[in-house]
């Protein structure tokens, strides 16, 4: 389906409330492969390198994806420098979500092409993501929007 949406800037309610559900789903995520102490740590850790003044952060936008009627369906943290190389050729999608009731809709495909033209804006030549290997729907999404698997981590469970 064609969606279309509209990026605005994240207020500071909506920050608050996408941040507590953003820690716990990381911490979610790691069950089973670190304890859950070792993946709070590790999101803080990371809250702290990349986004350390939250919504403030410079080169960091936090967006909201709102569709044709004004109803909020994703959001979308996008920041416009490589956060290994810090090189502005490439933007970087830290984290894309589209509303449980708003999934298999085309809203995960209009926003990342919004969060595209936004990379381009800024001068990025490329614009990267990472995705957990069982992430299998968010996978499907980015092969058919154009996107190709740069690297790969695997791992086993010794336990």
């Amino acid at each position: 389906m064609g969606q279309v949406v509209k990026l605005r800037d994240m207020r500071q309610d909506e920050y608050d409330v996408y941040s507590d559900q953003q820690l716990r789903e990381y911490v979610e995520s790691q069950t089973g492969l670190v304890s859950t102490e070792a993946a709070r740590r590790k999101a803080a850790r990371d809250r702290e390198q990349f986004l350390p003044h939250g919504l403030a952060t410079e080169r960091h936008r936090l967006l909201v994806a709102e569709n044709s009627s004004g109803e909020a369906v994703g959001v979308l943290w996008l920041g416009l420098d490589d956060p290994r190389s810090k090189s502005a050729e490439m933007a970087w999608i830290f984290d894309i979500r589209v509303d449980p009731a708003h999934r298999r809709l085309g809203y995960g495909a209009a926003i990342l092409s919004a969060a595209e033209e936004l990379a381009r804006e800024a001068g990025a030549l490329r614009l990267g993501l990472n995705v957990f290997g069982h992430n299998k729907p968010a996978i499907a999404l980015y092969e058919q929007s154009g996107y190709e698997m740069t690297t790969q981590q695997m791992a086993k469970p010794l336990r």
